[in-house]
């Protein structure tokens, strides 16, 4: 049962005036967000409902940072403070933010031009280079050192669960029909450039996001559950016995159906994949620093062919920064048969290590742990044969494909990323 906002309470603590409209935006798994419009304005609301990003201390760390980016300029959109000076409503144990509502469509690579896609690249690399700055202010008012990561998380690797593009990107304007969209449209929430989606799976690897930003299985504490460490990556001989399993769930599923045949057709190739390169499990990551964590672009708002805002800091933590350079292209430049534009991830990337500071050699070493992780997970298949979640069925197609591209084509995806 969705939980309706106490909007009297809400509104009286933010002096924000009367409600008029109320609407949900994109139910998801992990926050609510609801698009608010009040005798004084139009507002995004943020329910903070998921257990793993609702703690109030984590909410006003990413709220002061996204503060002092604005102050650096970088295009945020901080939440509003309360009469009483907070930023974090608390009302019958929930937590809630209220933020302006910006304006703005999500534009995925195939949208962008190459000079759009470099600014891009500048763009994470300023947001890293910006949190660096900022962030030893803000841990140094929760009484942590500057490189401490918040209470509970370790530096360790995610994964970029953001959906794929099952359709095809190419278009340099906004799809027709595709309406403006706030930022609740996206702060937790689904849409694509075709308009709004379910709010699917946002947890990572298998060449997309899935819920929200983590690794599979589930995230890098049910690896580490596993038996696998998150620093190094996955162990092969862990995922023979992944492929196995779910080759013998595909068998029993009667009568068998498209999925199932591709399903299986991609198991064995990835097998044999991973019998052929099983000696090139990466070494641990590489340098760590602050990062946004689910830089994709359902959490990037564009305005008259500018960002405009970069949404949902759930994710913000200490991570390796290049890590997050690497998925994030592999989310916005992949094309529908799974190979990527490395014409734009070149430009990207050579801005990025501009604007960041990161070296070449840098990069090289997140593409190898990156498509490491890729070769290795399969949450869109666990997702279907283990939990009868289908929402992610649409990406699998180009999401697998890319994995057995990305192999073939690594040598040019690293020189587009050295480039």
């Amino acid at each position: 049962m969705i939980h309706a906002p106490p909007l009297g309470a809400l509104l009286r603590q933010y002096a924000a005036g009367s409600a008029l409209t109320c609407d949900p935006v994109e139910q998801g798994l992990l926050n609510r967000g609801y698009r608010l419009r009040t005798t004084h304005g139009r507002y995004f609301l943020k329910h903070h409902f998921d257990p793993e990003t609702a703690d109030p201390a984590a909410i006003v760390r990413q709220h002061r940072a996204t503060q002092r980016l604005a102050d650096l300029g970088v295009p945020v959109a901080p939440p509003l403070a309360g009469t009483d000076g907070r930023t974090v409503a608390v009302v019958g144990g929930h937590a809630y933010a209220l933020h302006p509502w910006i304006d703005g469509r999500h534009r995925h690579g195939g949208q962008l031009t190459t000079e759009q896609c470099a600014r891009l690249g500048a763009l994470l690399g300023v947001v890293h280079a910006s949190l660096e700055r900022v962030m030893e202010r803000v841990m140094a008012t929760q009484g942590r050192a500057p490189g401490e990561p918040p209470t509970g998380a370790r530096p360790e690797r995610i994964t970029d669960r953001t959906p794929d593009r099952t359709s095809d990107p190419g278009s340099d304007r906004t799809p027709k029909g595709t309406p403006e969209r706030g930022q609740g449209a996206q702060d937790g929430g689904r849409a694509t450039p075709e308009g709004p989606a379910d709010r699917g799976p946002t947890r990572d690897t298998e060449g997309t996001a899935g819920p929200k930003g983590t690794a599979g299985p589930e995230d890098a504490e049910a690896r580490a559950a596993e038996g696998t460490d998150p620093a190094r990556g996955a162990d092969p001989a862990d995922t023979f016995a992944l492929i196995d399993r779910l080759l013998a769930r595909v068998r029993s599923h009667r009568p068998p159906d498209a999925f199932d045949e591709l399903a299986r057709h991609r198991l064995l190739e990835r097998r044999a994949l991973l019998e052929k390169h099983a000696d090139r499990r990466p070494p641990p990551g590489g340098p760590v620093g602050w990062v946004h964590g689910d830089f994709h672009p359902f959490n990037l708002l564009y305005r008259d062919g500018e960002p405009a805002a970069i949404v949902d800091w759930d994710r913000l933590g200490v991570h390796p920064r290049a890590e997050e350079a690497v998925r994030a292209a592999m989310i916005f430049f992949v094309r529908p048969v799974g190979a990527l534009d490395l014409a734009k991830v070149r430009a990207y990337a050579r801005a990025y290590r501009r604007a960041a500071g990161a070296g070449a050699a840098e990069l090289a070493a997140a593409v190898h742990r990156v498509w490491w992780e890729r070769l290795n997970d399969f949450w869109m298949l666990r997702w279907h044969y283990e939990r009868g979640d289908t929402r992610a069925d649409t990406q699998f197609p180009a999401a697998s494909a890319l994995a057995v591209w990305w192999t073939r084509e690594y040598d040019a995806v690293c020189a587009a990323y050295r480039g």
